[in-house]
């Protein structure tokens, strides 16, 4: 189960093996400066959980805008031979 910590920015010094040791096993900690919420640390397998969960949804997003460009009888259609042409002008 995951935890959050709020916890100051000096006991990323002060007590950094601890620390890195609540995100490791999958707790979150809120850094703070001067009691104000500056940036959350997780572990490295959170974040990539993370990671993949943004790509996934970006995938997801960019199909969907897709659908709907290929349901529109206005969308330009290229072949595959003028969208290397494109890239290749671009170098």
């Amino acid at each position: 189960m995951m935890n959050t910590y709020a916890r100051p920015v000096r006991d990323l010094r002060n007590n950094y093996n601890e620390i890195i040791n609540l995100a490791n096993e999958g707790n979150q900690i809120i850094i703070t400066h001067n009691g104000k919420e500056a940036a959350v640390l997780i572990g490295t397998e959170a974040y990539r959980e993370y990671e993949s969960l943004l790509y996934n949804q970006y995938i997801k997003h960019e199909l969907e805008k897709a659908k709907k460009m290929a349901k529109d009888p206005n969308t330009k259609w290229y072949t595959e031979e003028e969208v290397w042409a494109h890239f290749e002008d671009e170098l």
